[in-house]
């Protein structure tokens, strides 16, 4: 096929470049076959760069300043509006493995794409046009409690303030404010389809879904529990397998190998590589649910030469020391209140410079470099070629199970220091709250997750 695209001449020659330059395992939009020369690289790599600079865009402009929003125009208090951030948060940060889950199973990556585009930019409209109509705002702060909820944040929302898209959003308007990503995000679709002819679309080689390959090697296992080791040690030697072929983790994946009840029916056996994927992705969930607490601490408040996990672990270390610095600022911003006479007064900025934040925020930035980029790169790199994306959206999903984690951990203290005659640690004025406890406590289960990790992390075998 890839000589069509010849001249005419029969010359070998003429005709090695093409068949050279086509792309193995991809076809074109039509389902043709599909050349390097007039596909992928920069050109294509542009169109969906663009795509999620305006989702990224859309995003940290709205996230950074949701709590203003919330207890702003909407009325509600601190640690309900830090709720339902994290809620959304987490719900978006979750989603992802849905769309993993379908784009590598049913739609394909490109179809997914535009449909969570198209929801997207249906959710930024919506959350515009909620911005527009009065009947979705508070009622003007009648009461002294609503005006407390409305005011500005002292010291520690300020930062989020910054970018242009939040000036506009405080200073201007909410629906403008929250209509230009919304428009931006159309833009950015427009251009992403407009490179549809340069994309390179993968062709499926097998017709078996790898979730439903992994999930049926668990069940295998499951109903084989029975199964004694010696009777997998015939199967494997009569398979021919070789040591160096099998991983001695998780062992018990093994009785895959052989069909449920010693039935012998054709697809009721598992392969030595269905096992081992299964494997690999198992390996991933200890790293996971010990990076939950950084998750937490990274919602509330690259190669090289060392390896990931260790990159990983010196970020969770740095996010230690950003939550105990945090605790400390904390601590002077309440100090400079109480000797201003502030403590009642939570309309008034608290005279303290705004570099005092500077070293958290270095500090949670460092954190950041390390762990954000090592958990990409490590849930990309250790997950079967064929779930590339479940990877990634694994290691989204750390972040939206932390935002969940964290807004139960803002409601049940809220509770619990929140009673009659009582300030909880998120009251409504800061100043009479405890956000330095809360830092504290981030920080002391930061180390003990730092402890579990670490465990982990040293018995971890790499999958390649």
């Amino acid at each position: 096929m890839a000589i069509t695209g010849a001249s005419g001449s029969d010359s070998p020659d003429v005709q090695a470049p093409l068949l050279y330059d086509t792309v193995e395992g991809c076809v074109d939009y039509k389902g043709r076959p599909v050349y390097k020369s007039n596909s992928g690289g920069w050109r294509s790599a542009s169109f969906i760069i663009g795509v999620e600079v305006a989702e990224r865009f859309a995003f940290y402009g709205i996230s950074s300043n949701l709590i203003t929003y919330l207890t702003g125009p909407l009325g509600q208090s601190t640690a309900t509006a830090a709720e339902n951030v994290n809620a959304w948060s987490g719900t978006a940060s979750l989603l992802p493995l849905l769309g993993a889950f379908v784009a590598d199973s049913f739609l394909g990556r490109f179809r997914t794409i535009v449909v969570a585009s198209l929801t997207y930019i249906l959710g930024l409209g919506l959350l515009t046009l909620s911005a527009m109509l009065p009947s979705f705002s508070a009622s003007d702060c009648p009461s002294i409690n609503i005006i407390t909820s409305c005011s500005a944040n002292p010291i520690q929302w300020h930062p989020t303030n910054t970018t242009s898209l939040n000036y506009i959003q405080d200073n201007l308007n909410w629906a403008l404010g929250f209509g230009i990503p919304c428009i931006m995000m159309v833009i950015a679709l427009i251009l992403f389809l407009l490179g549809t002819k340069t994309y390179r679309y993968s062709v499926k080689v097998e017709e078996k879904s790898a979730f439903l390959r992994i999930g049926k090697v668990f069940v295998a296992a499951i109903k084989n529990w029975r199964t004694s080791s010696s009777a997998i040690a015939l199967e494997e030697e009569a398979r021919g397998m070789l040591p160096h072929q099998r991983s001695e983790q998780f062992k018990f994946l093994n009785k895959a190998l052989l069909a449920p009840n010693g039935s012998k029916e054709s697809g009721k056996v598992c392969s030595l590589t269905e096992v081992e994927e299964a494997k690999a992705v198992l390996r991933l969930v200890p790293i996971w649910a010990t990076c939950l607490v950084y998750a937490v601490v990274a919602l509330t408040g690259k190669p090289s030469g060392i390896t990931m996990l260790q990159r990983i672990g010196t970020g969770m270390f740095l996010s230690v020391l950003s939550m105990a610095i945090a605790a400390l600022i904390e601590i002077k911003r309440l100090e400079v209140a109480r000797e201003y006479g502030l403590i009642d007064k939570p309309n008034v900025t608290v005279p303290m410079s705004i570099w005092w934040l500077v070293p958290q925020y270095v500090m949670f930035g460092l954190a950041d470099v390390f762990t954000m980029v090592g958990l990409q790169e490590f849930f990309y790199d250790q997950v079967p070629s064929e779930l590339r994306s479940v990877g990634l959206s694994l290691y989204l999903s750390i972040f939206g199970v932390g935002s969940f984690i964290s807004s139960f951990l803002v409601s049940a203290i809220e509770k619990a220091t929140g009673g009659e005659g009582h300030d909880s640690w998120f009251a409504n004025n800061l100043n009479r709250g405890h956000l330095d406890y809360f830092y504290w406590l981030l920080a002391a289960l930061s180390i003990v997750q730092s402890v579990a990790y670490l465990y982990f992390a040293k018995n971890y075998v790499y999958n390649r």
